[in-house]
């Protein structure tokens, strides 16, 4: 940390993680809304950069008008979900993939067009794991069985351990990743947050420099290692996962740290 939260008033593109950030469940943190308006206000743009892949982007449009009252469009979420199908349809567009997720997740890797099955069968060139709120141990043993007969490079959609919800937290992609590394010895590529890529095609959408973007989370290991990854300042804010006694030491430095989201937006509209 370090830099001037003077500068944090010339930030134009804001990048947020949500759950833990944002919001926890289907309650928005104060300051949230008033937030997004000034980002409007000052013609800047947010996006919502979530490794929870069980949503798609219109699937968070939905719920954020009818759990926050807030008015979005679809290009504005960028899902580990939709990292993972970019990333499949450029690799393993005409490939036989295995995937264990939900079944909207599923469902949606089909309508991209991918080959996708559910099933340890024969000719499987891909495995791709998600956060599975459906999980049975029946899944767990197939994607074992794929991954200890195969070659199949192992991907999944991100590495977070834990899914903030209203009472602390549950098992999220990486905490059930780990799962199945330790019973195969088998290691996924994570697709989503913390890779720079996900920085990258927003700074490409919305037009904005590295200089005038803020990757916000509260997760250092994923959000503010995403935005260092992709070049641009960070801050984490202590309403999820990360505590301050984390920024001792840590690989991820974030630039900026404040308890909530309302002191963020505090110091990127108060007066000079």
């Amino acid at each position: 940390m370090g830099k001037p939260v003077e500068d944090l008033k010339k930030k134009k593109l804001f990048l947020f993680d949500i759950d833990g950030t944002l919001a926890v469940g289907d309650t928005l943190y104060p300051g949230s809304a008033e937030l997004l308006r000034h980002i409007d206000r000052i013609g800047g743009k947010a996006y919502f950069i979530t490794n929870n892949s069980t949503r798609s982007s219109q699937d968070y449009v939905t719920r954020f008008r009818k759990a926050f009252h807030l008015e979005t469009s679809g290009d504005q979420f960028v899902t580990s979900g939709l990292m993972t199908i970019r990333f499949l349809k450029e690799n393993y567009r005409d490939s036989k993939i295995f995937v264990m997720g939900t079944s909207s997740f599923v469902d949606e890797l089909r309508r991209s067009g991918l080959h996708v099955t559910e099933q340890a069968e024969s000719g499987i060139e891909c495995v791709t794991a998600a956060y599975d709120s459906e999980l049975t141990y029946d899944k767990l043993t197939r994607i074992c069985q794929v991954l200890l007969t195969s070659d199949a490079p192992f991907y999944a959609t991100n590495p977070d351990l834990r899914c903030p919800v209203d009472f602390g937290f549950i098992p999220d992609c990486g905490a059930i990743c780990q799962m199945i590394t330790q019973t195969t010895g088998k290691t996924p590529v994570y697709l989503g947050k913390p890779s720079a890529r996900i920085v990258e095609l927003c700074l490409e959408q919305s037009g904005f420099t590295k200089e005038e973007t803020l990757v916000v989370g509260d997760r250092l290991y994923t959000d503010i290692a995403c935005g260092i990854n992709g070049g641009v300042d960070t801050c984490v804010v202590f309403t999820g996962e990360a505590a301050p006694e984390d920024m001792i030491n840590t690989p991820y430095p974030a630039d900026y740290a404040f308890r909530n989201i309302k002191e963020l937006l505090v110091h990127c509209t108060e007066a000079p």
